[in-house]
């Protein structure tokens, strides 16, 4: 007794629970869990420099803009390199999409996946000390391996995605991610360094008293978006917006609440790009039995044109979304 009281349990390690869990993935070769150790051991790295940032003069902005038109960010540019570093030498990967880069990187020929990424998303918050992320898709190459990649292994729905999430570098880092069997939570224990299964089975209320949108760009929001967040006020639902991406969408999935970012008189088509921050958090909430829309049509439903298209985002709890869709 004394014995067991001592030494508590800490959990399934994501690579055995990887492992495990294998056979749900239709085409369980092992390449899909090869990603996403390749994903889990990037961000372990990304992890160890966004906390040591202000130690090593990594913050603050490169000078440049990246390709959704935002100031880019030392951490920007070092995630990119990580995380394309880490899945070129897994191997498994043959082209990469990334906000951080005007076209796609072509990896490896011979890999069977296509990965849509943000490195850092929220990235100007980290000399604020707010938490950011990392947000991924995976899809599946329709091209034979070994061949030229097309643009339909590159412009894909998100339905079509295999495998999707999100990586939180906060008070702590968390890995949560999707195969379409459900949504799971690890926590970093960073003195073993490794993640562990911390939030099995994640799912989000169906309803919630949260609402996630920036008001500051509020008389630039259509009559329709301005009477819903009226709508929210009369009901007395909090408003909660901490300005990346990430870490508002992973509250509202723990707790229940919706995240807006409409189109503007500014942004037109939204400013959130649908292929590597929109789809991947979409499929999430899916699977967490949220949902996620455009205002009017479900995300994972529009076929991209472009890999840096951009969407309006309506994304929580199932019935919040729907009831914002009625406005």
């Amino acid at each position: 007794m004394e014995e067991s009281r001592i030494a508590q349990p800490i959990g399934t390690a994501l690579d055995r629970f990887i492992k495990s869990n294998q056979d749900q993935f239709a085409f369980a070769s092992g390449e899909l869990s090869q990603l996403l150790r390749d994903i889990a051991l990037a961000s372990k790295v990304v992890n160890r420099e966004v906390n040591k940032a202000g130690l090593i003069d990594i913050m603050g902005a490169m000078g440049s803009m990246n390709m959704g038109g935002d100031q880019q960010q030392k951490l920007d540019v070092l995630a990119n390199i990580r995380f394309s570093r880490a899945l070129m030498k897994g191997g498994e990967a043959c082209a990469l999409i990334s906000e951080e880069s005007e076209s796609y990187l072509d990896l490896n020929n011979h890999g069977s996946y296509v990965i849509a990424i943000d490195p850092l998303d929220g990235s100007s918050n980290i000399d604020v000390n707010v938490s950011i992320g990392t947000i991924f898709s995976i899809y599946r190459r329709k091209s034979p391996p070994g061949t030229p990649i097309q643009q339909q292994d590159i412009l894909q729905k998100g339905s079509e995605q295999v495998a999707a999430g999100y990586i939180l570098y906060g008070s702590s880092t968390m890995l949560v991610y999707t195969t379409g069997y459900g949504v799971n939570g690890f926590t970093y224990e960073p003195t073993l360094g490794e993640y562990f299964l911390s939030h099995p089975n994640l799912r989000q209320p169906i309803n919630g008293k949260i609402f996630s949108v920036n008001e500051g760009s509020y008389k630039s929001f259509s009559q329709s978006v301005r009477n819903y967040l009226h709508h929210c006020k009369d009901e007395g639902y909090t408003g909660r917006y901490i300005g990346s991406l990430v870490a508002d969408f992973h509250r509202n999935l723990l707790k229940g609440g919706i995240y807006i970012y409409p189109s503007t008189a500014k942004d037109p088509n939204g400013k959130l790009r649908l292929m590597y921050e929109c789809n991947a958090l979409a499929f999430v909430a899916e699977q967490a039995g949220g949902k996620a829309s455009d205002g009017k049509n479900r995300v994972l439903d529009i076929q991209p044109t472009s890999l840096h298209q951009r969407t309006p985002f309506y994304v929580g709890s199932r019935n919040m979304v729907e009831e914002a869709e009625k406005f």
